[in-house]
């Protein structure tokens, strides 16, 4: 296992072959907006990640499943928090120990992103990655899993440096991000013409009628231009985060550069702080429908699971239906339409 503290194990960890595919998971979040529903036969708080719908796996397990149909399990990298080891230690064991990373203290996800490619790319310095979360659900597998060897498939033929997945929209949400392509988005990625986070519902209609997509947090990348976009955002974090790593590779002392640079970072977030502004260094792949749940909030751990993944007929008719109550509301005076009322959501639990 790499730690912050010793890694002088993983100067000898390099990858037989250059320019693979590596996946990197990220499951070092705290999960701090459904702790109020993921805890523990005692009372006590779970991350998300380490919590599972009714009495199935967990939401990593499900994304290390996830990871594993997209590349090698030798080629599955972890970011995990060493204040969680107790939960994420069982479920990685059966992973090679040089690809669980694990991090001192929680800097955002751009910044977990950035460690887990110094890893990678000093191994492989060729590689492509894909970069997962650990934290959300989908209940239609394959269709995502064709999604991802989609955007894989691009970045071999050149198509695109950068990939974000997008998933075609079920319903109004306007507590998600969206995605607006430069183009009717199709089989091959598209142009990112912006984001938008959290609109009202009204835009939430008007950008799903423009063909936006849901912001979801998967990336497929060359790993450098993966890098080079992060060192657009801060080239001094890089070029620290590259030396700390390489230092404690070979360190011989109980010392972490890693752990000493984190100690003095701010947060740094991947969509607001790195990809916002950045559009022309990016595209977009359309994902059908998928049952796509960030489980962010009760509401939406209840939707997912009562609701199936609906036909096109059934999104068209909720279209239809999300208009006409908009158009009520507006008249009404009202700024916002409320939403529907859902069950409590039960059995999200470790």
């Amino acid at each position: 296992m790499i730690t912050i503290e010793r890694r002088t194990s993983r100067a000898r960890a390099r990858s037989e072959r250059a320019g693979e595919t590596w996946a990197i998971v990220l499951a070092a979040g705290e999960g701090t907006r459904l702790r109020s529903l993921t805890t523990d036969a005692g009372g006590h708080g779970v991350p998300k990640q380490f919590c599972a719908l009714r009495s199935g796996p967990s939401l990593l397990h499900e994304a290390l499943r996830r990871a594993q149909a997209a590349v090698d399990p030798a080629r599955v990298c972890t970011i995990v928090a060493q204040q969680h080891r107790r939960w994420w230690e069982p479920s990685l064991t059966a992973f090679p120990c040089a690809n669980v990373v694990v991090q001192p203290q929680n800097r955002g996800t751009a910044t977990g992103m950035l460690l887990a490619l110094s890893c990678v790319l000093e191994r492989d310095p060729l590689a492509n990655v894909v970069v997962l979360p650990s934290d959300h659900f989908v209940r239609d597998e394959p269709t995502l899993t064709a999604a991802v060897h989609r955007s894989l498939r691009a970045l071999r033929a050149r198509e695109a440096e950068i990939v974000l997945l997008g998933v075609t929209p079920d319903e109004i949400d306007s507590e998600l991000g969206y995605i607006v392509p430069t183009r009717e988005a199709d089989a091959a990625p598209a142009g990112v013409r912006r984001f938008v986070e959290k609109p009202a519902p009204p835009e939430a209609y008007d950008l799903i009628a423009e063909g936006a997509l849901w912001n979801v947090f998967i990336v497929a990348a060359h790993g450098r231009s993966l890098l080079n976009l992060i060192r657009r955002r801060d080239a001094a974090l890089v070029e620290e985060m590259e030396a700390a790593w390489r230092f404690d590779a070979h360190a011989a002392s109980a010392y972490s550069a890693v752990a000493e640079l984190y100690r003095r970072l701010p947060s740094l977030d991947f969509s607001r702080d790195v990809a916002e502004g950045r559009e022309s260094a990016l595209s977009v792949l359309q994902v059908p429908p998928c049952g796509w749940s960030d489980l962010g909030t009760p509401e939406r751990v209840a939707k997912a699971l009562l609701r199936p993944v609906g036909s096109r007929a059934e999104r068209a008719s909720m279209l239809r239906i999300a208009a006409a109550a908009l158009s009520l509301e507006e008249r009404l005076g009202r700024r916002q339409v409320a939403s529907p009322r859902v069950p409590r959501a039960e059995g999200l639990c470790r």
